[in-house]
């Protein structure tokens, strides 16, 4: 894309810069059209997003693409037009992906157009699928417990016949004591 022959305004440097580090900086990037959303509702997804360590913020779609191409994301021009609001940050998408999905199912005002999750991109039902994906936390445990599985019955094989052997030397105990104790 050529820039802008405006863009040469220190102000909108500015915000072209900003909305650059808030994607080079992020791990994440959700976009979402926020048409027709009410201030106080803008300000209760803020409000759910900081306890995930995201923010929300709006962004010129020109600025966006520009922050995208520097990252080295592809960018969707689908995805690049109407009101657009990024959310970015770091931590568990997936956990960012719910607050974003629970609050759109609230709201008939504003939809989901998509995301960029390292360097993958995402569509809308992407990003729903994403939001039913259970905690990182969760998903490490649950691959913990595949992984220590065959450990654990290897370690029941090798020590069946060990324990079989203690159970015969027990009972042989166990007679030879009743058989002293008779004579």
């Amino acid at each position: 894309m050529k820039p802008n022959a405006k863009s040469n305004r220190p102000e909108k440097r500015a915000a072209m810069s900003a909305i650059n580090d808030l994607v080079a900086g992020s791990d994440y990037c959700f976009l979402l059209n926020y048409g027709g959303l009410a201030v106080g509702e803008f300000t209760q997804l803020r409000s759910q997003l900081s306890k995930s360590d995201s923010a929300v913020k709006v962004v010129k779609n020109i600025y966006l693409a520009k922050a995208i191409e520097a990252k080295g994301w592809e960018a969707a021009d689908d995805l690049l037009n109407g009101p657009t609001a990024i959310v970015t940050g770091s931590g568990d998408p997936a956990e960012v992906a719910k607050v974003i999905i629970e609050f759109l199912k609230k709201s008939d005002k504003a939809s989901a157009k998509g995301a960029w999750i390292e360097d993958s991109a995402l569509s809308a039902d992407d990003v729903k699928v994403l939001s039913e994906l259970p905690p990182r936390d969760v998903m490490r445990a649950m691959l913990l417990g595949t992984m220590m599985a065959p450990a654990t019955s290897l370690v029941r094989v090798f020590s069946a016949p060990l324990t079989g052997v203690l159970y015969v030397l027990q009972a042989k105990a166990e007679k030879d004591g009743d058989t002293g104790s008779a004579a």
